[in-house]
């Protein structure tokens, strides 16, 4: 008996290896063939070892002529076609929009399309901004949606942008973020306070409110804070919002901030650290950085915009402060360095969070019930 297929297409295979592992083993456990299409660098053991293959397919994204566009839909359609999955699985907004499309025109009905954040949709304002929002919006409803094609979001704030209702479990699925293994990411003893150590760990995107942060830890401390902020990640040179290396070597030249590029050692970020921080101008789904931090049992600093509000209860597991507002977050820092038995409280209170419905399990569960809803459907895509 032929088993069923599914594929993912995801941008980088960095990407998919680092936030999506567990749809896959989810997958596995379904007794799914599965295959990732992605751009390969340095990932295909990781992937491979979760049971997948690795379909490379080289496309740069920063481009975005319609030649280039064409030729990626056309690539993909090749290779879609030549996999005949039964659910085909678009992971973030370009994916969507051009493999939701090859997925169509190569006859594939079952198609899920994962938003794991509305990127610069959501974290830019504007005419031009919301221009952008609106053709989104209409490329994902009127030409890549059809009638067995589910939407998984990761906060109830995004599916509301494109006119779809949270609440409509036969079209939108809501998933606790990635998740991540509260097993592997364990909470450990505070350090000794003061000072208030903060760590930021994020691709170097000026989305990311990095700048905000620098700004906020230079405002605190001339007011007496003792606070220290350590920078972890690096510049994405294929993202056109990527904040310049220069840019981060002078922050780092500043007292109290230290850039430490980026590391995969996150048990011992927050090993060194007491607080999260991660200021969002937007477009965010639910940050798995924020989930790493709550596991290991740290409070977090956020702004109130989708996936970080959803997540963080303003005063029990951290703080939430309007977006873009280096003072208010100058404040927060302030009130957080004189508190560091509410620091602890709020990290407790945090690990509780994630444990529930936001562990790697959860989302696996949810993923499961996703596809197994999808395959009691019949398809005139399913091979005879």
């Amino acid at each position: 008996m032929r088993r069923p297929k599914l594929l993912f297409v995801a941008t980088e295979d960095w990407f998919f290896a680092s936030h999506f592992l567990p749809m896959a083993r989810a997958a596995r456990e379904m007794d799914f063939d599965v295959a990732v299409i992605a751009r390969e660098r340095q990932h295909r053991r990781v992937i491979e070892a979760a049971g997948a293959r690795l379909i490379a397919l080289e496309a740069e994204r920063r481009s975005l002529s319609p030649k280039a566009l064409y030729l990626q839909v056309r690539a993909l359609k090749r290779l879609i076609e030549a996999e005949r999955p039964d659910v085909l699985h678009c992971i973030a907004l370009k994916p969507i929009a051009l493999a939701g499309l090859a997925g169509k025109l190569a006859g594939v009905e079952r198609r899920v399309y994962a938003l794991t954040g509305l990127g610069f949709l959501g974290a830019r304002q504007g005419t031009a901004a919301a221009a952008a929002r609106f053709a989104a919006k209409f490329w994902l409803r009127e030409v890549v949606d059809g009638t067995q094609v589910r939407f998984l979001f990761e906060n109830p704030d995004d599916p509301v942008m494109l006119g779809l209702d949270p609440q409509d479990q036969a079209k939108v699925a809501l998933v606790g973020g990635a998740g991540v293994d509260p097993l592997v990411l364990m909470p450990e003893p505070m350090l000794p306070a003061p000072p208030l150590k903060v760590a930021l760990v994020a691709r170097m995107l000026w989305s990311k409110g990095v700048d905000l942060a620098v700004e906020a830890v230079r405002l605190a401390r001339a007011q007496g804070a003792k606070v220290e902020l350590t920078i972890h990640g690096a510049p994405d040179p294929s993202n056109p919002k990527a904040i310049p290396e220069a840019t981060l070597r002078e922050w780092a030249a500043r007292p109290g901030i230290t850039w430490a590029g980026p590391t995969r050692d996150i048990e011992g970020v927050w090993r060194a650290h007491h607080l999260c921080c991660l200021p969002s101008r937007g477009g965010e789904g639910l940050p798995r950085t924020i989930l790493e931090a709550a596991s290991c049992g740290r409070a977090i600093l956020t702004t109130d915009v989708p996936g970080c509000r959803s997540f963080v209860r303003d005063g029990t597991d951290g703080m939430v402060v309007p977006p873009d507002d280096a003072v208010a977050l100058a404040k927060a820092l302030i009130v957080l360095a004189g508190a560091p038995g509410l620091v602890e409280r709020m990290g407790v209170s945090a690990r509780a969070r994630l444990l529930d419905g936001h562990t790697e399990r959860d989302v696996m569960d949810a993923v499961k019930a996703l596809y197994r809803s999808l395959l009691t459907q019949p398809s005139a895509d399913v091979a005879a």
